[in-house]
C-alpha cells in the first residue's frame, strides 16, 4: 500500500509541474507586431477599425480576429494563436486580409 501511495504522490507532483511549465510557456508566446513584414503584407492591425479600407476593400466592419475561423483562442481571450502567424499571438480585436469566417 505504501508504494501505491508514494507512486501516486510522485506522479501527481510530476503532472502538476508539467502543467505549470506549459502554462508559463503559453504565457510567454510572442505577439505579432504591426511592424512585422508578414503582418504588414497582410494588413494586420491590432484594432480592426484602423484597417486601411482603401488598401483592403475586403474588410467589413465587425470582422475581428476573435470571430475569424483561423483564430485559435477563445472569444473571451484578449490574445490568441492564429494559423497564419504560427506560434505568434494576434489581438482578438485585430484583423488581417486572411480573415475567414468559414
Amino acid at each position: 500500500m505504501k508504494n501505491s501511495r508514494r507512486s501516486f504522490v510522485f506522479l501527481s507532483i510530476g503532472v502538476g509541474a508539467s502543467l505549470a511549465l506549459t502554462r508559463v510557456a503559453l504565457a510567454d508566446a510572442t505577439r505579432v507586431s504591426e511592424a512585422d513584414p508578414k503582418a504588414q503584407a497582410l494588413g494586420y492591425k491590432e484594432v480592426a477599425a484602423n484597417v486601411d479600407k482603401a488598401k483592403f476593400p475586403t474588410y467589413v466592419a465587425g470582422q475581428t480576429c476573435a470571430n475569424c475561423s483561423l483564430f485559435q483562442g477563445k472569444a473571451s481571450d484578449a490574445w490568441g494563436g492564429c494559423m497564419v502567424f504560427g506560434t505568434q499571438q494576434v489581438a482578438a480585436t485585430g484583423w488581417c486580409s486572411s480573415y475567414s469566417n468559414m
